[in-house]
């Protein structure tokens, strides 16, 4: 696979990437968050409270939900998902691993008795919903806490570090960064990774369609990603500052 079949993006970097903060006004954060032809809308709403089964442990919850519109493919889908008795697997396991991945980006006990709901609405899929999702709402999460810190509902910074997702493959004898679907769909290897700004990895998806692959090109593909997930970081600083949120004020002392 040559760059060319990716419109001269070089193997090595990410889409494309456009995050547009505060997009959605009703919410405490928001983004518009498109990577190449993947466009996500990510909210993060804040209750002042816990579910019942947290209550008086004294530490927060963050948690998300996870759904693609009607249109986000070529074809519409015939229902949405939240209209089917149970969710779909797939939604399941998104959901999750949003959830996860954002959690880990917060110290809870600094957060307080509160919890933050980060809903990302798929508006158009063109490969890396899931990562799409978890790197937007990191900064719909950012652009919450700043609105509490605002309001000095929060008194300490509780962000542990940046958390981005990107995939990594192993597509026509070659590796790539952030796939599209068209690559996505026929890659030996499709590898999503999640990790921080730091290179601390988080959480690592990915298996082999066919014949097994080396552990040295699975090592590669996970340096690549992290290099992917280093440049989605400088993404998120600049949105945030250009947003008017001074990222380090939210981030704990390293």
């Amino acid at each position: 696979m040559s760059k060319d079949k990716r419109g001269g993006r070089p193997l090595d970097t990410v889409r494309p990437v456009e995050i547009r903060p505060g997009f959605h006004q009703l919410s405490e954060g928001s983004v518009l968050y498109r990577a190449g032809g993947t466009h996500v809308l990510c909210t993060a709403s804040i209750d002042e409270k816990v579910p019942a089964w947290m209550e008086g442990k004294g530490r927060g919850w963050v948690t998300a939900e996870y759904q693609m519109h009607p249109r986000a493919n070529p074809v519409r889908r015939e229902k949405r998902d939240g209209r089917e008795r149970p969710l779909g697997g797939r939604t399941r396991e998104i959901e999750r691993l949003i959830g996860r991945a954002l959690r880990s980006a917060l110290d809870l006990e600094r957060l307080g008795e509160r919890s933050i709901v980060i809903d990302c609405d798929v508006l158009e899929a063109d490969g890396g919903t899931r990562t799409a999702s978890i790197t937007g709402g990191f900064v719909a999460v950012a652009l919450a806490l700043y609105r509490l810190k605002q309001t000095r509902k929060l008194v300490e910074p509780v962000l542990r570090d940046q958390v981005a997702a990107v995939s990594a493959g192993h597509v026509d004898g070659q590796l790539a960064l952030d796939l599209c679907y068209a690559e996505d769909s026929t890659a030996r290897v499709d590898l999503n990774v999640v990790a921080t700004e730091r290179g601390d990895i988080i959480e690592i998806q990915g298996t082999a369609e066919g014949e097994a692959v080396p552990r040295t090109d699975f090592d590669r593909m996970v340096d690549l990603a992290l290099e992917g997930i280093g440049q989605l970081c400088r993404v998120q600083r600049a949105a945030l500052a250009e947003a008017g949120v001074e990222l380090d004020t939210l981030l704990m002392k390293r």
